[in-house]
């Protein structure tokens, strides 16, 4: 697990409360850099993308509309909250403004799941932790 990928999940723990790893990990549509210019998303957008949330299981992962989405994701030693994300890939530059990441935090009391609030800032750290990603992936890229 590289740096980045530690930062991640030490964010979701903090902010969510709901880190982890996964298992069987599939990436279906996983697209190569030089492929950027055929998609209407960013290829390096898309695989920092997928790096920072896998820790959860996914349900979707698209390359073609650029989206993934995960599905609830509740960490063995808080059995009681759980995840689930969604990363949308807007466009083909790569820019702050094309990703968006939007998290859904669910605690379960009663004998049911309720909705709970997920910060704004958290929303916007995974944000940031897609972006730095892809600029990494795109040095490295450049650098052969």
């Amino acid at each position: 697990m590289t740096r980045l990928h530690k930062t991640a999940a030490v964010l979701l723990v903090l902010a969510l409360a709901t880190p982890g790893c996964s298992r069987n990990r599939t990436i279906p549509n996983q697209i190569a850099p030089s492929q950027v210019t055929t998609l209407a998303i960013n290829s390096y957008l898309w695989r920092a993308a997928v790096d920072t949330v896998s820790f959860a299981p996914l349900l979707q992962a698209n390359a073609q509309n650029g989206v993934i989405i995960t599905d609830w994701y509740a960490n063995p030693k808080a059995p009681g909250e759980r995840v689930k994300l969604t990363v949308a890939i807007l466009d083909p530059d790569l820019r702050a403004d094309a990703v968006r990441v939007s998290a859904a935090k669910q605690v379960y009391q009663n004998g049911a799941w309720v909705d709970a609030p997920v910060t704004a800032a958290t929303v916007q750290k995974l944000e940031d932790i897609i972006l730095t990603r892809a600029r990494d992936l795109r040095r490295a890229a450049v650098r052969g």
